[in-house]
């Protein structure tokens, strides 16, 4: 009974390309199989971190009541930077 189902299911659907017929099949199924985040997810926390220290940055200047006419206190805040 299993083997007869087994022939009607293929004979029924062998329009379905499967991934040694079809290149490009075999390639998503490459690239899918050796897909490694770890690289992606390390890059992701170094632009979070650096959105972060821009974040506060920003939120530190604009905490600072600095007179922005004085090329002095300008001076400073760069060398700070």
């Amino acid at each position: 009974l299993l083997s007869e189902c087994s022939s009607l299911i293929s004979s029924q659907f062998s329009f379905i390309p499967t991934a040694s017929t079809n290149p490009k099949a075999a390639l998503k199924s490459k690239i899918v199989a050796e897909f490694r985040p770890q690289s992606l997810i390390d890059e992701l926390l170094l632009y979070k971190r650096s959105e972060d220290q821009i974040e506060l940055k920003e939120k530190q200047l604009s905490t600072m009541r600095v007179d922005v006419c004085s090329t002095e206190t300008l001076k400073c805040l760069k060398g700070k930077a």
